[in-house]
């Protein structure tokens, strides 16, 4: 388990890795005549459009900026003809800040220079890893603001049983040992379920965070009465976030539209989260059998939860 002083250096050695990379380092930002300070102010004000305006206490809580250093910063701004102050219109007793036309041109320029930038890091990268550092500097952004993450089910399509197999094959070993049979094992139900779908009693969900596969569950039917929950998974980035229940939460309220009366599932003694995650939704556990289908020692549990 990695404490705490190894976390603080992974962070700090990617900032240095990436302020480099980004190259905020010079004082003469984007190859401007500004600081890096000083393009933070006159990008935050000319993002906010052409009618945008701001005060100095809006401008220091956006950039994390003491009032002091801000102050003087915007004074320099000032006595170069970028930003004016003027009394609020609507409000006699506050001094909004706006960029005068040289102020906005040179925003335009550092905007356009960025994009430039930018685009040429990214050009080398496939598509699919652009997809993956775009949905990274996501994660990195809501952990800190402590934002909750957005994710979003829908049913399954093309190209997403192969993500199926694959992040359960690559996790089960890493986490609990399980080879290579055990991913033959969830190959063979996505094979089944998509040869012999039946769209008005069967349903896969997966689930998206920000755009990137990061859950999944199935539920099949077994008989006219009975239908199976397979293949339940919640990525390690995703889990805290009550998406296990909101999976299985999913496929009962289908199941019990469907008409079936009863509700099955298979999984593993040592799986502790799964087997909370299915007492909380009702199931009860009827009946254990060991096994070494995985590689080593495991007690398989059925459990199973009435519908009607």
């Amino acid at each position: 388990m990695r404490r705490t002083g190894d976390h603080t250096e992974a962070v700090r050695g990617f900032n240095r890795f990436y302020t480099g990379r980004i190259g905020i380092i010079p004082e003469d930002y984007l190859g401007s005549r500004y600081t890096l300070a000083e393009a933070r102010v006159i990008y935050e004000l000319g993002h906010l459009g052409s009618g945008g305006e701001s005060t100095a206490t809006g401008l220091g809580r956006t950039l994390g900026l003491d009032l002091g250093y801000l102050s003087r910063l915007l004074q320099g701004l000032k006595l170069r003809g970028l930003i004016r102050g003027e009394r609020s219109a609507h409000d006699g007793r506050r001094s909004v800040l706006t960029l005068t036309a040289k102020g906005r041109k040179s925003y335009l320029a550092l905007d356009a220079r960025s994009r430039k930038e930018i685009g040429g890091m990214l050009s080398p990268l496939p598509e699919s890893d652009r997809a993956r550092l775009v949905g990274a500097m996501r994660t990195v952004e809501a952990l800190l603001k402590n934002e909750k993450a957005r994710i979003e089910l829908r049913p399954h399509r093309p190209g997403d049983m192969g993500w199926v197999v694959h992040s359960h094959g690559k996790l089960y070993f890493e986490e609990y040992g399980w080879d290579a049979r055990f991913e033959a094992l969830v190959a063979g139900i996505a094979k089944d379920f998509v040869e012999n779908f039946d769209p008005a009693r069967e349903r896969c969900w997966i689930a998206e965070m920000d755009g990137e596969p990061v859950g999944s569950v199935f539920l099949v039917k077994s008989s006219k009465a009975i239908a199976k929950l397979r293949l339940l998974l919640i990525e390690p980035k995703a889990r805290g976030l009550g998406l296990g229940k909101r999976l299985v939460a999913e496929c009962i309220a289908f199941a019990r539209t469907s008409g079936y009366r009863k509700l099955v599932l298979w999984t593993q003694s040592n799986l502790a989260a799964a087997r909370h995650i299915y007492r909380s939704a009702g199931f009860r556990l009827v009946k254990r059998q060991r096994h070494r289908e995985f590689g080593y020692p495991l007690t398989g549990e059925f459990w199973q939860a009435e519908l009607a």
